[in-house]
């Protein structure tokens, strides 16, 4: 019978006239994916950089029926991988109607559903679960109890049914037992205090769970997924052996490993409104050092590499980068706009509130770093487009960039304030000699707005390299002289001493 057929089916005789067969949930999940595999069909689409390392480790996992940690950094797709297993799971499933547990009609774990099975038989009435409904997700944090997870007496439910503590109808279970039949994920698993994860090593191994005394045999069905960032990531706690042991698979999770892989999953991943979309235009640069900010933050020594940097901190460093250039076209009332390398200021928010620092002080330290780092991608990104000016250190006369330096030189100073319209913008960059040459010279093809991207794109770049200096102002950026921009305190690597931070 199809699924649409099977979910008619309204008593217990008539699904068993009806030749169902019931599976375990981890049965369940690995018939289901040999059958996608066999027929070339997608897993787990949407996962991004996986595709050769993490993704085969969970198929092994769910191949071997096995409970599965996810160990690695926040901002990994842990929790978004547990829940696209669902995908796995059969459409729908029977189980006994009003029963607590998801009670499977031919293996009912129940007092009631025992008790309704011996009253009406074969008339016992049955409803369906959908798959997205057999989904639990609980974050660990040091005050979840065993009551939470696995159950307690209800005095309230004892009064009310004239019941004895000694009956187990006086149980009110937790999210582990309402969670039979279905995927349950504990996330950040080292929170859990210790003698929480001891609850449920029972539940791993036996499938049986205890209440306050009660030696209740529950046959729980269930798929565990727990993630959990490295155990020596902060003192909050840890692991528990035995319970790590009774966990048969451990997968190692990481970061995506090339910018390529990142601009897709941030792509995919970012929320902006259609007008954004249609009124901003972005150079394929501008979202490659969105990329490489994340990129440095995660080598940077500023920043607390236990903790990690979230793929989340490019996704809303790419809103923010989009909404700094709509604001700005907004309000010069233009209908649109091009990102320009100065907007990578606007995603300053989005940085600060996803890095941890080693060293933690005043409010501005998270700041100087952000900027340190939208510094750092553009050296880094700067060789890809335009000759290496370290190269040129010996060699003036060949120095490509010598007649913008010396323009500086000279007393002339750029100031590139964040709200400049369309015409002030082109004006001011067009006002540095030398520079729109060296921009034609490297790439001809560039049309007027990728033209002044790159043109920016090259003042930023010499500036970290020590040609000129880049100042910050209230409103903006000032261009100048490197000799006279030592003394307007620019921000600067050297500027990073422990006690700003």
């Amino acid at each position: 019978m199809q699924v649409a057929d099977l979910t008619q089916i309204k008593t217990l005789g008539a699904l068993r006239e009806a030749g169902y067969q019931t599976r375990s949930i981890k049965d369940e999940l690995r018939e289901n994916l040999i059958y996608r595999l066999k027929h070339k069909l997608p897993v787990f689409q949407g996962i991004h950089g996986y595709e050769d390392t993490v993704i085969p480790d969970v198929e092994r996992a769910l191949l071997s029926r096995h409970n599965m940690i996810l160990l690695g950094l926040r901002g990994q797709a842990k929790t978004r991988l547990a829940r696209m297993m669902v995908g796995l799971l059969d459409e729908y499933i029977p189980v006994v109607e009003g029963a607590d547990l998801n009670d499977d009609p031919f293996n009912p774990i129940t007092h009631f559903a025992h008790e309704l099975i011996a009253q009406k038989g074969d008339d016992t009435p049955i409803a369906w679960l959908h798959r997205d409904e057999r989904y639990a997700e609980k974050l660990a944090t040091p005050d979840v109890s065993v009551a939470d997870l696995i159950g307690d007496v209800d005095p309230i439910k004892a009064a009310n049914l004239r019941l004895s503590y000694a009956d187990e109808r006086v149980i009110h279970f937790g999210l582990v037992p309402r969670s039979n039949r279905s995927i349950f994920v504990i996330n950040e698993l080292p929170d859990l205090q210790a003698r929480i994860q001891v609850a449920l090593f029972n539940i791993l191994q036996e499938g049986d769970i205890q209440i306050r005394g009660f030696k209740l045999r529950m046959p729980l069905d269930i798929q565990f997924v727990f993630t959990a960032n490295p155990e020596d990531y902060t003192n909050r706690g840890s692991i528990v052996t035995p319970l790590k042991d009774r966990i048969e698979s451990q997968i190692l999770t990481h970061y995506p490993k090339t910018i390529e892989v990142s601009k897709v999953i941030t792509r995919q991943e970012a929320h902006l409104a259609e007008a954004q979309k249609a009124s901003v235009k972005l150079h394929e640069l501008a979202h490659d050092l969105v990329e490489q900010i994340a990129v440095e933050a995660r080598g940077s020594e500023y920043v607390d590499q236990n903790s990690g940097v979230s793929a989340r901190l490019t996704i809303s460093a790419y809103e923010n980068l989009v909404s700094a250039a709509e604001r700005r076209a907004l309000i010069n009332g233009e209908t649109g706009t091009h990102i320009r390398v100065s907007d990578l200021w606007g995603v300053v928010p989005a940085i600060t509130g996803k890095i941890e620092l080693v060293y933690e002080g005043e409010q501005e330290g998270p700041s100087i770093v952000a900027q340190n780092l939208i510094g750092k991608a553009i050296r880094s990104l700067f060789p890809n487009y335009f000759p290496n000016p370290e190269k040129f250190k010996r060699s003036a006369d060949q120095n490509p960039y010598t007649p913008i330096s010396k323009w500086f030189s000279g007393g002339n100073s750029l100031d590139l304030l964040h709200n400049l319209s369309l015409e002030e913008y082109t004006k001011a960059l067009f006002g540095v000699p030398g520079l729109e040459s060296l921009v034609k010279k490297h790439h001809p093809q560039a049309g007027l707005p990728e033209r002044l991207f790159l043109m920016e794109f090259v003042l930023h770049g010499m500036a970290e390299f020590s040609l000129i200096s880049k100042n910050g102002l209230e409103a903006g950026l000032k261009f100048g002289d490197i000799i006279s921009g030592m003394f307007s305190g620019g921000f600067d690597e050297e500027d990073l001493e422990e006690d700003d931070l």
